[in-house]
């Protein structure tokens, strides 16, 4: 299988290697910095998850928490046979700490084309280096990725879509990488309505969205602990309908064999997860299952994957 090259994400211009940075015909230059090239401005509206995911690079991480969570929710969602992948281009939009990077890694003997918009990139990088010879990551947004049209035979994207400006146009940047014939694979936050929004995290986002997010990393820090207790409390006295009214995730998918820092820490970085992002657009699947049909793709599998530790909505789709 050919490597795939980096093309200008803007004018779709073939890019040359200097050896220190990207530069395209009409001279715009994409710089390597820490050993990622740059396809976008460092700074910009996924930010939160740049300090995120810089702080807690390896908290989800399966080598790390000692679990196979992330092992299990990844070939789950995607049904994908771990030895037919070798040869193929597989694309992973929106890699965070690289959690699914290193399962992908491990897994396979193939090579993974990665990117996220966010500074998360340089966690991946510290977290996966000994992969670095299969591992092609760089720092750009899904809406200008720096590679042509067409390109890949499988992508995936989970945890990201809900966190884009707009998830419909998200989808079709997606769709447009792929080769006909290509399954791209999504997970997303379902929406159930009016439900969904009643919710501490919609109630109060309009506010900590907009908090300066030191301050509000340093609030959740200091209540975590007490929320952990409270939530526990209500489900076992079987008043977990009131859990969603509390201002922290829900602690009960985490991995049964964390230790209580490990928890403390999963919960902070959960709850900043949920609180700090700029953008939070739960989705109906009836409504994601006809964005891929306008686009020409078929769907192979629309609902909810269920896991050991977890479930998840997902859509998996063939471009045709």
């Amino acid at each position: 299988m050919a490597d795939i090259s980096y093309i200008c994400p803007f004018s779709g211009e073939e890019l040359i290697f200097d050896g220190e940075k990207y530069i395209s015909k009409s001279k715009r230059v994409f710089r390597i910095k820490n050993n990622i090239p740059r396809f976008c401005p460092e700074e910009n509206y996924s930010d939160s998850f740049g300090i995120q995911w810089n702080l807690f690079d390896k908290t989800q991480l399966d080598s790390f928490s000692d679990n196979d969570l992330t092992y299990e929710r990844f070939w789950a969602q995607t049904n994908w046979e771990p030895s037919l992948l070798e040869n193929l281009n597989i694309l992973e939009v929106g890699s965070g700490a690289g959690r699914f990077s290193e399962v992908f890694l491990k897994s396979t003997k193939g090579k993974l084309y990665s990117i996220d918009y966010s500074a998360a990139v340089e966690a991946n990088f510290r977290n996966n280096i000994k992969f670095k010879s299969r591992l092609m990551l760089s720092q750009a947004s899904i809406y200008q990725m720096p590679f042509k049209d067409k390109s890949f035979d499988k992508i995936f994207c989970f945890g990201v879509l809900q966190h884009t400006p707009s998830f419909e146009n998200s989808i079709a940047a997606l769709v447009s990488k792929l080769k006909k014939n290509g399954e791209v694979v999504i997970d997303f936050y379902p929406s159930k309505g009016f439900y969904t929004r009643i919710h501490s995290k919609y109630i109060l986002r309009p506010l900590t969205k907009r908090l300066p997010k030191k301050l509000l990393l340093f609030l959740i820090k200091k209540t975590v602990p007490s929320f952990i207790h409270l939530f526990e409390i209500l489900v076992k006295f079987k008043l977990s309908v009131f859990v969603r009214f509390l201002p922290i995730t829900d602690i009960r998918g985490f991995p049964k064999k964390l230790s209580k820092k490990q928890k403390k820490d999963w919960a902070i970085m959960d709850t900043f997860d949920a609180f700090s992002p700029e953008f939070d657009n739960p989705q109906k699947l009836g409504n994601v299952v006809k964005m891929f049909e306008t686009l020409g793709c078929k769907i192979t599998f629309a609902g909810l994957v269920k896991f050991k530790g977890g479930e998840s909505t997902v859509v998996r789709a063939i471009k045709i």
